[in-house]
């Protein structure tokens, strides 16, 4: 794992790789695991592909935040029952969904899109620079806390 990050740098490669069709779960966790060069299967990209739109376009969850929650897991979840280190992830977790919502205004897909066409060029804006900001805040918590 590489903690000398390029913020910049995965924060474009976010934005790149959902303007050439990944989703926005799918672009964070992209971008996270390149910046941070992570030996993490591409397997974790495809688990988050059920995701975006609000948990298959249910209109629930953002699917930024949920590909940061699970970034953050990636990073701080436990991995054997009983790990205390389970109370740092809700933590985290809980201070990126804050910030989120304070920034994006909501943490639900259809309240954050809300009158707008999900395929339009306006969403689509809207949604980029949700995942713009999830990699730039999720980088800022992963780099202060390893």
């Amino acid at each position: 794992m590489n903690t000398n990050v390029d913020v910049d740098a995965m924060r474009k490669d976010a934005v790149e790789i959902f303007q050439k069709g990944f989703a926005c779960s799918e672009s964070v966790i992209y971008a996270i695991k390149k910046g941070f060069d992570l030996d993490l299967s591409d397997d974790a990209i495809a688990m988050s592909s059920g995701f975006p739109w609000g948990l298959g376009d249910g209109g629930c969850i953002c699917g930024a935040l949920a590909g940061a929650t699970m970034c953050i897991g990636y990073f701080f979840g436990r991995r054997t029952p009983g790990d205390e280190i389970f109370l740092k992830c809700q933590r985290l977790t809980k201070e990126f969904h804050d910030a989120f919502k304070e920034h994006c205004g909501a943490t639900c897909c259809r309240v954050l899109t809300r009158g707008k066409e999900k395929n339009s060029p306006e969403r689509k804006a809207q949604c980029t620079s949700f995942v713009d900001f999830t990699v730039e805040k999720l980088a800022e918590i992963i780099l202060r806390e390893l």
